[in-house]
């Protein structure tokens, strides 16, 4: 039945991803109709705080678009890489890998994939370049950040070990950074140019993607830089709240001090910043919903609410299955255990479980706290199956095609730089690790 069940999953993304648009999201409900119904798996939660995140980034960005800033925002950067276009494809990478180490979540790269999708299309670069490599950056962070959930649970783990934080960030920061460059090196020259491809030439024929312009004689509409100057600021401020704790308020629950979660965190500053920006900047309301972005997002969100609730309930419903067999892997072969890392973190579908999860059996293996540390990047495994609510939205904010889910599903504009990006990351901490430890 796992066998039955997992290719009804993958036959659902496929169907899904043809339909385009909100296919994949309605084909998920399709999927998760027939694991219940069918098989009688117990449907998780749906992923709520991932869309309500989405929902409120998006309506800020909405607000950024109409006030002028997306425009005045691709303006400057098109100015600024006119020598050298391709550019973004590195610039993307760092940001969104700066935001999720200091968020310590790989979800506050939503506030900068309109503008990476944007500022690619409007300077001539393939958007599937920058657009693919930000995301899995914003993956490959998580296990360098000091305050997410996957890094905090391998310290608790290694902590018999007398492995500080600071032994795995001197690791994990400096590995995955350089793997996610190299990343950005490979997918650069990926796929054809943008005036070449034909999806965006048959995109521009009917009217689906806006044609370049010429943003010489741009001249910002009146509140244009202020939205620019607020939206950034919200971001910083998450940045902020991910990184000190203490910034975010805190309830006493049942004798337990409870501070707010980042999820909640990001939705009340982003609708803050959006309300700001339609106080200050008076941009036209209607034209916020009626946006692209918006209504890139808002596609985002209905493709994340079926296949990844889709996804996670058929994981959940076969844990044990699974978690047995890839156990069985490593026992019989330890050397596979950064392998098994890897296929865990595709099913389990966060990095933290999968720490929890196989980490302890390294350590029952007694495989070297070194190598633990130099492999944890393997958990980042999640980009295989393109269901990932960040793979998901950056597909769909992409309005020139070129960002997509191939024929064949697994050939997905984020397979190269995810590969590429998680075995330098393991290869590079290993070599690290001999001089760390």
């Amino acid at each position: 039945m796992f066998w039955v069940q997992f290719f009804i999953l993958l036959a659902c993304i496929f169907v899904g991803a043809r339909l385009g648009g909100l296919g994949l999201g309605v084909m998920g409900g399709v999927g998760l109709a027939i694991l219940v119904f069918v098989f009688g798996l117990e449907p998780t939660s749906a992923p709520i705080d991932v869309m309500l995140m989405i929902l409120a980034v998006i309506t800020a960005a909405g607000a950024l678009q109409a006030s002028g800033g997306m425009d005045y925002l691709v303006y400057i950067a098109e100015k600024a890489l006119r020598k050298n276009p391709k550019r973004i494809t590195f610039m993307a990478p760092i940001i969104t890998y700066l935001f999720t180490l200091c968020a310590g979540t790989g979800h506050v790269a939503y506030s900068v994939l309109p503008v990476i999708a944007e500022v690619s299309r409007e300077s001539g670069v393939r958007p599937e370049r920058p657009m693919s490599i930000a995301v899995i950056a914003s993956q490959q962070a998580i296990t360098a950040s000091p305050i997410s959930a996957a890094t905090v649970a391998l310290l608790a783990l290694l902590a018999d070990f007398k492995v500080t934080l600071l032994d795995i960030l001197m690791i994990c920061l400096p590995s995955t950074f350089i793997a996610c460059m190299i990343g950005a090196f490979v997918v650069s020259k990926m796929g054809k140019e943008l005036p070449d491809d034909p999806i965006y030439l048959k995109r521009l024929e009917e009217g689906l993607a806006p044609i370049k312009q010429d943003k010489k004689d741009f001249i910002p509409q009146k509140g244009a830089k202020l939205s620019v100057l607020l939206f950034l600021l919200a971001a910083v401020f998450v940045v902020l709240l991910g990184s000190f704790e203490k910034l975010r308020p805190a309830w006493e629950v049942d004798g337990v001090l409870t501070r707010m979660g980042m999820p909640a965190s990001i939705e009340i500053v982003m609708l803050t910043i959006a309300a700001l920006i339609i106080i200050f900047c008076k941009p036209n309301v209607d034209e916020i919903v009626s946006g692209s972005v918006f209504k890139a997002g808002a596609a985002a969100v209905v493709a994340i609410f079926g296949i990844a609730w889709m996804g996670d309930t058929f994981f959940k419903g076969n844990a044990e299955l699974i978690n047995g067999s890839i156990a069985g892997l490593v026992t019989s072969a330890p050397w596979l255990f950064a392998v098994a890392l890897f296929a865990l973190s595709i099913l389990l579908y966060s990095q933290a479980a999968t720490v929890r999860t196989l980490m302890p059996l390294g350590v029952t293996l007694g495989i070297n706290p070194a190598l633990l540390i130099a492999m944890f990047p393997a958990v980042n495994g999640y980009f295989f199956i393109p269901n990932y609510p960040t793979v998901v939205a950056a597909i769909n904010f992409d309005r020139t095609g070129t960002t997509r889910i191939g024929k064949y599903i697994l050939n997905h504009s984020f397979m190269v730089p995810g590969l590429v990006a998680t075995i330098g990351a393991i290869v590079i901490g290993m070599i690290i690790s001999t001089f760390v430890f």
